[in-house]
């Protein structure tokens, strides 16, 4: 049995939203026809797939399982049409990228300036996510472009290297370890609170395998979504941390941070660019991979237009 995209399009939109009344607002369509819809679309395919309640609806196990495919229909809609939009040497349709935090706040924004200034009919949108996160959201059609700072071992993704980035120790000025040499001997570590990004961030695995390589046990660790908290909580004395070399260039400049070594040993990481073996890019997506692929870095000049940027949601 085929199934019918319009009635499909309307059980995703409900699916996505939570509520009917919601998804009637998102498709200008009035609710009782969505129920309606929904309702049939259930009768043909003859199981339920959303339960139903006074807080809203959440998809059944096969209203999900409907989902994952409907995100790849939809998506493959979305990119023929941007296809068709972009064809005429790019001066139209939009590109989605997806990075994790890191990359996202310090070594995209040229990139994006660049890119727009030469392709400005583009309308860029920057999801800003940590590393598992990039990964479903390109999975799902969600992203064209995906960056992250670690490998990701996912069934349907391939990693390729894109970039190597330099990792430091960093302390407030007035901590004891900066105070006593730049070079830190490993086992001091063991003495401190080690402030840690989330389960799931490039950065967080980085710093784990690191520690257990190098048999360093802090004496507590701390938890923290975010880099730019965790500078913050190291400048105000609360522990030290282990982050890229490009997130602290301001606040060691300010004097508010310092950057220090562990003895015998070179910080570094690769950072990752994921791709689906097979997916066809939109011309848009290709037109980026070309640019953040050339030996050159981008100028610094800040874009002249207004970038979407936002968190993805948990």
């Amino acid at each position: 049995m085929a199934l019918n995209l319009h009635l499909l399009r309307l059980f995703s939109t409900v699916a996505e939203s939570g509520s009917f009344s919601r998804a009637a607002d998102l498709l200008q369509i009035s609710q009782p026809a969505i129920s309606q819809g929904v309702r049939d679309f259930e009768l043909q395919l003859g199981c339920r797939l959303l339960d139903r309640s006074h807080k809203g609806v959440t998809p059944t196990r096969e209203g999900r399982a409907l989902m994952r495919h409907a995100n790849a229909m939809f998506s493959t809609e979305r990119a023929a049409e941007e296809e068709l939009k972009s064809l005429r040497s790019l001066d139209g349709g939009s590109l989605r990228v997806g990075a994790s935090t890191t990359i996202a706040t310090y070594l995209l924004p040229a990139y994006l300036g660049e890119f727009h200034r030469n392709y400005p009919g583009i309308d860029l949108h920057l999801v800003s996510a940590n590393t598992r996160e990039i990964a479903s959201l390109l999975l799902d059609h969600k992203i064209e472009i995906a960056l992250v700072e670690g490998p990701v071992a996912e069934p349907g993704l391939v990693s390729e290297l894109w970039q190597t980035d330099a990792m430091t120790l960093i302390t407030a000025p007035t901590h004891a370890l900066a105070l006593e040499s730049v070079l830190v001997k490993p086992e001091r570590l063991c003495q401190e609170i080690m402030i840690l990004r989330e389960p799931g961030s490039g950065s967080r695995e980085f710093v784990s395998h690191l520690l257990s390589a190098l048999s360093i046990t802090p004496a507590r660790r701390l938890e923290i979504g975010s880099t730019e908290a965790i500078k913050q909580l190291v400048a105000a004395g609360m522990g030290v941390s282990i982050v890229s070399t490009r997130s602290v260039a301001e606040q060691v400049a300010l004097g508010r941070l310092v950057m220090l070594e562990i003895a015998g040993h070179r910080l570094q990481r690769k950072l990752w660019m994921l791709k689906v073996p097979g997916r066809l890019s939109v011309p848009a997506a290709e037109a980026f991979e070309k640019l953040i692929n050339q030996k050159r870095r981008p100028s610094a000049k800040a874009p002249s237009a207004a970038i979407h940027v936002k968190r993805a949601r948990r």
